[in-house]
């Protein structure tokens, strides 16, 4: 469909040639004609020059220019009257700035643009670089960006794997059985389900915090630190960071372990001379080879991160594999118990290493006569065959090798045994395991059922049994198997890889966890179904001959998991070398800490290498401690304190109800983050308490270095000083700048009229206040009373009653202001410019519509109205109208359903989509569906609209109904044209100060019966007063507004000037309107008549509000504007942005 182009160039009166006063018809000197007389449309035909006519027509395709077009933007050099609306100029296409259906808007299009042209340039947010910088300040709308590949992963590939190779670790291979030995199987499930409560718990806050809004790189302290702030952000990130490196110590700890025990024993460095020297010969064999695998895999990192990305899928096969082997293993030994008999000496456990030749006897029997030799004496003789031989254990507990010897008494007192060590699924061993059984250091492995004589002297650790080697108990368990949980970060920080992060995040980590926790679960109850409690208890598999416990199990070797394991926790610790200094990296660019500054360089690709460098010097010092029951705490301790931020800061984010907090994961309530951070906060304790007070001493140093760094200090004098110094270091804060897009809401200063009795005429404004705020936020109801103040003072205070009366009846928590001044609109201009204490201020005003501005016979109602309005947008105040407002409902009166419909015709900083998502908070609205309309001109692709306008609405979690109405260029109908008429005939005939009334009444009547539409029924007093302080000129003052002169007609008005009678105003009836005005009575026509025929059964209709014209003289054209554009809905709100952006799609 071809668009017809209106360019209007308002001319004088006398430089407009052979242009009758008596047609309405416009004629040129060529043959193109603009007819208006018919009711219907308006005929076009070809385009005429300026030159020639003071109205240019053009028509053909969008975009394209014509002759025509050209030389009517050269102009003809002729002087132009400025309109009413100032920027009704030509020199540039007027496509760029308004179209025929969007002319009331025209004057804003540069800070207010069309929709089609937002949401053009939102089209490509979702491919944002991923970095920890705020990511308002690294956005730059119009930069050209380099093009990259779009994120394609989901949610298996991207959030599931990545979270599984994360939370399957060293733990699980190496201390999953001790755990289930010591702790028996009914605690073991205990600190398993502990755990993983709180990992769940803290992934539903996660999942929360990641899908309200788009989450770069960082992990959870992005997450926090945009939740509660740099200070808690950096605290807890350095935490994290912290947790994260020692973690890469604990694995790099661990596969040494698997290493030098189970691999290769005989590739330790340090030999002990004897039992008391094994356990510091370990520690330092530990210390040698993890540093030297801490510098291989540093050197790795540092080399490119791609390698250890190819190697991730080898080391989460490797970890699959395992794990399948184990439960294979424990199936098969339902059937076929592997063979690891296991020796015991009464009840007591002894070591597979001094068992030699299976000989688990203290002495054997010769079965036939050995051969004496020929070297033997002659008192010397074989011993004969039947004879008993005292075995390798003998020379352990006894003197000598003679049977004579003097022994251990409990050797001499017990019998010897084989037990074996994986009786298999079916042999019911599962009943011994389900007790605890805590040992202190140094103690034997026993097991209980099997008899013992009492021997009060403890044994000899030179003695060949498995001993414990640390004390334990329920909580040391807890703080050592809490790091097999934690890793479930691992889906927010790929989060600029996924294809649809705020679906994945949730459903990978969540089932991720399920699945680990499925795991560690079942695999508790197998361990002690099917391996003997004393193999369990013994952590490093020496009544197993040195094989790992858990590889005992594995099907078809034990070889499976010693492997499976070794690679999967190189894998683990090479995953947290390359996440932490991408941690500290993210930290040091926000530059909230200044000292950390230098680790925010690396290489030319971003690599951080200074990073890099202190997280390996951190990871020595994990490796120096050598222990990994000792360096499991730590870790716990770190990664506690995160997740206790993460489920803090969605606790707050929820109670507070702030405006951006639109999760589009639902499934959390604030009594599961709490109970989440409850719990971690008790596993800190439990785990150990003084790890757990020197993390939050570190946490707390950082918080307050943070907060004072640069800040001035403030002392109180007791409570109140305090109180004092809090409130004033509160409203310097807000007074620092403006508020983050995140932090706005709407801070309402409700504008009440009072009529003559102190009464308030329009209570519904407070209620509709009530419901849009939710008790959120700042209140300011105030009024104004005309008079003297001196006079006034007890008016004023009884108004302030009033006022506060009806705030507590409408239950609206905020602060009323009552001012006195000569006039409404100065009082009004005073109380928008004053009604804020620092940093507290309003940034919203809301107002009545003024319903009896037509009949009124005092105009200044609706000039303060606009007056009103100008005023906002100056000092850059979002303005609410609502219209109808008797008709709005109560707070005890909620829709039952129905549609909030929004018709998004310009930005103006995102009120539209913010209002009714704060509306649907209180229970009137909460049950009302929302629908979003937008308006495509012709050169729009409505369906990219349409689909680019579901996008944005996704990524800010509003859910919305989406259409796009198209709105073709049609012709002029005759009705908008006889509306402006009536309109400027009207506007003319109230300028007629110096006649009488009976004089405007009759010509009004005039003008009634010609124009049927026109509804006049007052026009106003004699000594009416002018509020703007004009003077008031009789009709023939030249000055005429909305007129477009012809020569003769201005000699006619000219020879008449100063006439007032009858007969020159009924010439009136002859003029043509302005064709500015028709195309702004069109544009209010139009929308007018699409937004009734799709929201007339809206329970609400939010439309954007048209800009006053900026020359006043044109302001009660503007109020019929406004009729004209509502008119037919029941309830409408108006809407006016204050220049700056309040919703984004961030987090």
């Amino acid at each position: 469909m071809a668009s017809v182009r209106f360019t209007v160039t308002p001319t004088k009166a006398e430089d407009v040639p052979g242009l009758s006063d008596t047609s309405p018809d416009v004629s040129s000197k060529s043959s193109g004609r603009v007819r208006f007389g018919s009711r219907e449309s308006v005929s076009r035909s070809e385009p005429i020059s300026e030159a020639s006519g003071a109205v240019t027509t053009s028509a053909g395709t969008t975009g394209a220019d014509t002759p025509d077009r050209s030389n009517a933007e050269q102009g003809d050099g002729h002087a132009k009257v400025s309109s009413v609306y100032i920027n009704n100029s030509h020199g540039v296409d007027d496509d760029d700035f308004y179209d025929r259906n969007l002319a009331l808007f025209e004057e804003e299009m540069d800070t207010r643009p069309k929709v089609s042209s937002l949401l053009n340039r939102l089209a490509n947010y979702t491919n944002l670089t991923q970095g920890a910088k705020e990511h308002e300040e690294a956005e730059s709308i119009g930069e050209k960006r380099k093009s990259s590949k779009s994120p394609q992963m989901g949610t298996f590939m991207g959030v599931y794997l990545p979270c599984l190779q994360n939370i399957f670790g060293v733990i699980l291979f190496l201390r999953l059985t001790w755990v289930v030995g010591t702790a028996g199987i009914l605690q073991a499930l205990c600190i398993v389900f502990i755990c993983c409560c709180c990992t769940m718990l803290t992934a539903i806050s996660m999942s929360a915090i990641a899908t309200n809004g788009v989450v770069p790189a960082g992990g959870s302290y992005f997450l926090i630190s945009r939740s509660l702030g740099p200070e808690f952000g950096g605290a807890v990130g350095l935490c994290f960071y912290l947790g994260t490196t020692f973690a890469a110590a604990m694995y790099i700890l661990g596969a040494i372990e698997i290493l030098l025990m189970y691999i290769a024993p005989a590739a330790a460095i340090f030999q002990a001379r004897d039992v008391d020297g094994e356990g510091p010969a370990m520690l330092n064999n530990m210390r040698v080879y993890g540093s030297i695998c801490l510098l291989l895999m540093s050197v790795l990192v540092f080399v490119g991160v791609k390698y250890v990305n190819k190697l991730a899928s080898i080391f989460l096969a490797c970890v699959i594999v395992s794990i399948l082997s184990i439960y294979t293993g424990a199936l098969v030994s339902a059937f076929k118990p592997p063979a690891f008999p296991v020796c015991m000496l009464g009840n007591r456990a002894l070591s597979g290493h001094a068992v030699v030749g299976g000989q688990c006897a203290k002495t054997v029997l010769l079965r036939e006569r050995v051969q004496e030799p020929a070297n033997l004496t002659l008192n010397e003789t074989a011993p004969p065959a039947g004879a008993e031989s005292p075995t390798r254990l003998w020379e352990h507990f006894c003197s000598g090798p003679q049977l004579n010897a003097s022994c251990d008494p409990y050797f001499s007192l017990s019998n010897m045994s084989e037990i074996p060590g994986i009786p298999g699924l079916a042999s019911g061993i599962i009943a011994e395991n389900i007790w605890s059984s805590y040992l202190s250091k140094g103690e034997v492995l026993e097991k209980k059922s099997i008899p013992s004589p009492n021997i009060p002297h403890p044994p000899s650790n030179r003695l060949p049994y498995v001993f414990a080697d640390i004390t334990t108990s329920f909580t040391l368990l807890v703080g050592i198997f809490f790091p097999s949980v934690t890793g479930i970060m691992a889906g927010s920080n790929r989060s600029g890889d996924l294809k649809d992060a705020q679906r994945s995040i949730p459903i990978g980590t969540i089932l991720a966890i399920l699945t680990t926790s499925l795991v560690y679960l079942s695999s508790v109850v197998l361990f002690g179904a099917c391996i003997e409690g004393v193999v369990l208890r013994d952590k490093f598999g020496d009544s197993v001959r040195g094989n790992l416990v858990v590889g005992t199990l594995s099907w078809p070797s034990p070889w499976v998991i010693v492997f499976g394991s070794f690679f999967s926790t190189c894998g683990a610790g090479l995953q947290s070398l390359t996440g932490a200094p991408r941690l500290l990296q993210a930290i040091a660019k926000d530059n909230i800490i200044p000292f950390l500054r230098v680790f925010g360089a690396g290489k030319a690709n971003g690599e951080p290498t200074w990073a890099l460098l202190l997280t390996a010097l951190i990871a020595e010092l994990g490796i120096l401690i050598a222990s990994l029951d000792l360096v499991a705490p730590i870790l716990s301790m770190f990664f506690l304190m995160c997740y206790l931020f993460v489920n803090l800061a969605c606790a707050l984010q929820t109670l507070l109800r702030t405006p951006n907090w639109r999760p589009r994961f639902s499934y959390y309530h604030w009594t599961l983050s709490f109970l989440g951070m409850t719990i971690c906060l008790a596993l800190m304790f439990m785990s150990s308490w003084y790890y757990a007070i020197v993390a939050m001493v570190i946490a707390g140093m950082i918080y307050k270095y943070i907060e004072y760094h640069g800040a001035e200090k403030e002392w109180g004098d007791g409570i109140r000083g305090l109180s004092l110094s809090a409130a004033r270091y509160a409203l310097l804060r807000l007074e620092e700048g403006p508020p983050h897009t995140k932090n706005w809401r709407p801070q309402l200063l409700v504008l009440l009229k009072l009529d003559e009795d102190a009464h308030v005429k329009s209570p519904r404004l407070l209620t509709f206040a009530s419901q849009l705020k939710a008790g959120k936020g700042l209140t300011i109801v105030g009024t104004v009373i005309s008079g003297n103040f001196l006079n006034s003072y007890g008016e004023a205070l009884a108004a302030e009653q009033t006022l506060k009366q009806l705030m507590e009846q409408e239950r609206v928590k905020g602060f009323c202001q009552c001012i006195v001044a000569q006039k409404p609109r100065e009082g009004i201009n005073h109380m928008i410019q004053s009604s804020d204490l620092g940093g507290m201020r309003h940034n919203t005003v809301l107002m009545g519509w003024p319903h009896t501005w037509r009949q009124s016979e005092d105009p200044h109602s609706w000039k303060t109205f606009i007056h009103t309005v100008r005023v906002t947008t100056t000092a850059h105040l979002a303005l609410l109208v609502p219209k109808n407002i008797s008709l709005f409902p109560g707070n005890s009166e909620p829709c039952p359903d129905g549609y909030i419909d929004v018709w998004w015709i310009v930005h103006d900083g995102g009120m539209l989509m913010l209002l009714p998502f704060l509306l649907r908070q209180h229970k009137v609205w909460r049950k009302c569906r929302m629908r979003i309309f937008t308006v495509a001109q012709m050169e729009d692709n409505s369906i990219q609209m349409k689909k680019d306008l579901a996008t944005f609405l996704y990524h800010l979690r509003i859910e919305a109904e989406v259409e796009v109405v198209e709105m073709h260029d049609s012709d002029i109908s005759a009705y908008t044209y006889e509306r402006t008429l009536m309109m400027e005939q009207r506007s003319q005939m109230l300028r007629q100060m110096r006649l009488s009334k009976s004089d405007r009444e009759r010509e009004a009547q005039l003008v009634k019966d010609r124009n049927s539409m026109l509804r006049l029924t007052s026009i106003g007093s004699d000594d009416d007063d002018d509020t703007d302080g004009a003077d008031r000129t009789a009709v023939g003052d030249h000055r005429r507004v909305h007129m477009t002169w012809t020569k003769e007609r201005a000699l006619q008005v000219r020879a008449q000037s100063g006439c007032s009678t009858p007969e020159g105003f009924r010439d009136m009836l002859s003029i043509r309107p302005d064709h500015s005005n028709v195309r702004r009575m069109h544009t209010a026509v139009k929308l007018n008549e699409v937004i009734v025929n799709k929201s007339h059964d809206a329970r609400l209709v939010l439309l954007n509000m048209p800009g006053p014209p900026k020359n006043p003289e044109g302001d009660e054209n503007y109020m019929e504007f406004l009729e004209v554009l509502t008119e037919g809905l029941e309830r409408v709100l108006l809407v006016r942005g204050g220049g700056s952006e309040v919703i984004t799609i961030y987090s």
